[in-house]
């Protein structure tokens, strides 16, 4: 009896979590961000102390979202009608996801800052003698392959909806063009925040879909440092 009241208690909680991904959009981009911090963290060799940060700090953020999305079920439960308190409610709940997104951006500035310092110093001096006409190579490599696999999937255009994201795709090439050919971390850490800023408009405007605008990012990044290096075999060699 207690086991069968453990495992349901489990799945209650599971389901939950699975509730709160299927219909909070925000919860979905966290996810996506997640994922993305996460193999950044393991390409970037953090130590376990800073992946010990950055998983409490994915957590929290989760948890916060999770909290704000039983907040409405209750308030809409309990107020059917406009009232100030609910919105009240609603907001400060909303204002906890907000404030725990922003710490995870600091957490994750001062986590990756210094190893993207390391990496600009130690890894990519090599650049400087690649040929500045790389990137828009990769760019355009980039644009023909998003035309080629949205033609196969068959549906939207280019510019608006289908599989992949376009937008996403090149967003994120050009992302990791900055992060391959710069020494500033700054600048990389910039040009990755604006990609993920292009990345949720395409979810945000109903352009595409969360799966959609992943693949988009995976598909530009991919490409872009399959180029880079394959240059820097034929430089060295």
């Amino acid at each position: 009896m207690t086991r069968t009241r453990l495992s349901q208690s489990f799945n209650d909680a599971i389901g939950g979590l699975i509730h709160c991904f299927k219909t909070q959009r925000n919860m979905r981009i966290h996810f996506f961000i997640a994922i993305l911090t996460i193999i950044a963290a393991i390409t970037l060799n953090v130590d376990r102390g800073e992946m010990m940060v950055l998983a409490l700090t994915i957590a929290i953020v989760f948890i916060c979202e999770m909290f704000n999305t039983a907040v409405e079920a209750i308030v809409d439960l309990v107020s059917k009608e406009r009232n100030e308190l609910a919105r009240v409610a609603k907001n400060v709940a909303a204002g906890a996801v907000l404030v725990s997104a922003l710490t995870a951006l600091v957490v994750a500035y001062l986590v990756f800052y210094r190893k993207l310092s390391e990496l600009a110093i130690d890894s990519l001096t090599y650049m400087e003698n690649l040929p500045a006409h790389l990137t828009f190579a990769s760019l355009m490599a980039v644009v023909i392959v998003v035309i080629i696999v949205k033609s196969l999937f068959r549906k939207g255009t280019f510019l608006r909806g289908g599989m992949p994201s376009g937008h996403t795709a090149i967003a994120f090439s050009i992302f990791i063009s900055i992060a391959l050919a710069t020494h500033d971390p700054y600048s990389t850490a910039f040009s990755g925040l604006l990609a993920l800023l292009v990345a949720e408009s395409r979810i945000e405007t109903g352009m595409h879909t969360l799966l959609e605008v992943i693949v988009g990012a995976l598909l530009g990044m991919m490409m872009t440092l399959s180029l880079y290096g394959l240059s820097r075999m034929l430089v060295q060699s």
